[in-house]
């Protein structure tokens, strides 16, 4: 398993090897002892998750309020999506700061962003299927959202593709009217988590 650190400080980036044979490909995504070497802690699962999406479908940022926040750990295990992590903590030395993580079926990378962090990706092939391991269970009052299309923001999507897009991702606000309605997670809190 290879491991990089991302831009948005607390995330990685997880590679782990795909072994293939006549009979197909056998991998594992997530694994203890690569994931308690680079995070520092293990992870708890409370849920998980699973969307499918056809290209051109663009979900996200989304965000939890903290406390308590919620950690995620994403593959791709259809399909191939571009992955991104923004940061939204109030206070953190990355706030604003985004990474992406290309993924695939074929290379099963799989990324683990922590509290308070917003995610959100681009499907590029129809059917992609993401695998979602979050840290606590679904609460629609917690869950949130900035807009993917922010300006300010300037995400890396690529030009020509004609988004789908939920309406509440097309309705959600800016990082800097986010911010000015106190809808952000702290820094300091997303810590304690």
């Amino acid at each position: 398993m290879r491991t990089r650190e991302l831009a948005v400080s607390g995330a990685f980036e997880f590679t782990p090897d795909v072994h293939a044979d006549q009979r197909g490909v056998f991998v594992s995504p997530l694994q203890e002892d690569a994931f308690l070497a680079a995070v520092g802690r293990p992870f708890p699962v409370a849920q998980t998750n699973h969307s499918r999406s056809a290209r051109g479908v663009l979900r996200g940022v989304h965000f939890t309020t903290a406390p308590p926040g919620q950690a995620k750990y994403v593959h791709c295990a259809r399909g191939r999506a571009l992955d991104v992590v923004v940061d939204l903590r109030l206070g953190s030395p990355t706030f604003g700061a985004w990474d992406t993580v290309d993924m695939d079926e074929g290379t099963c990378r799989a990324a683990y962003y922590p509290e308070g962090v917003g995610h959100a990706f681009l499907a590029l092939a129809d059917d992609t299927v993401m695998s979602y391991l979050v840290s606590t269970g679904y609460r629609a009052e917690r869950e949130l959202a900035v807009s993917p299309l922010d300006k300010d923001l300037a995400l890396p999507w690529p030009v020509g593709v004609d988004f789908v897009l939920s309406d509440r991702d097309r309705l959600a606000p800016g990082l800097a009217e986010a911010t000015a309605r106190g809808l952000l997670p702290r820094y300091a809190d997303c810590a304690r988590a």
